[in-house]
């Protein structure tokens, strides 16, 4: 996209490299986690590159599928194999919190595209995305939750529960603002920009990223409100 500016690229793949050093920090397997996730970065920069996502738009099923699919799946078998929650119980609660704190930058690069044609406006803060305000309040439920010695657990459950129904929030309206064939948002101007490298790796890594840490989150605390 010869349109947008470099800098909004470069702002956002640190971005994302910020998130997955948080997540793989999370992690009793830092080096493991930040392997598989740098090969994904770097699979899913090279397919992008070539053009496969934006000129297969209307192939059915969705080309953008490769790009999410394997997540979705990566997910669910974390939760459903004793191996994957062992490896979910044993993550940290405090970096899984603080990780949230990307979502500003991510919400300042979806304004930026906005205003260079990429995205729609619904999708940015001034639309119907308010996303944003959990990234905001990260440091803050951060610094009540864990404040003592014994953290609150309730505000922080809470919290993740809120933030996640945001993330739902504002990936529904991305789904339904991309050029497929059940668009129903943005139609004068289409969500593009994750059809593009570096912005693919949004919904290639960071949304999913960020799901699985509310994920594995409200799993803990309800496991410790046992």
């Amino acid at each position: 996209m010869e349109n947008v500016p470099a800098y909004v690229g470069i702002i956002f793949g640190l971005t994302t490299l910020l998130t997955i050093y948080f997540f793989a920090l999370a992690t009793t397997q830092m080096r493991l986690v930040l392997s598989i996730l740098f090969i994904w970065l770097a699979a899913q920069a090279v397919i992008s590159i070539t053009g496969f996502y934006y000129r297969n738009t209307h192939a059915q099923p969705p080309a953008f599928l490769l790009a999410t699919l394997p997540n979705m799946l990566v997910i669910l078998v974390l939760f459903i194999t004793k191996r994957g929650r062992t490896f979910i119980d044993g993550m940290n609660l405090k970096v899984l919190t603080i990780l949230h704190i990307i979502r500003i930058p991510v919400e300042i690069v979806l304004l930026w595209l906005c205003m260079h044609k990429v995205v729609p406006q619904i999708m940015t803060f001034e639309g119907r995305n308010f996303d944003i305000l959990s990234g905001i309040s990260a440091p803050f439920i951060y610094y009540i939750a864990f404040r003592k010695e014994t953290y609150n657990k309730w505000v922080l459950l809470v919290w993740n529960i809120i933030c996640l129904i945001l993330l739902i929030n504002i990936v529904s309206i991305a789904i339904l603002s991309a050029p497929f064939a059940f668009q129903r948002f943005g139609l004068d101007q289409p969500n593009i920009a994750v059809l593009y490298f570096p912005y693919i790796w949004l919904p290639a890594c960071v949304v999913p990223v960020v799901l699985l840490s509310h994920l594995a989150s409200i799993r803990l605390l309800l496991k410790k409100s046992k």
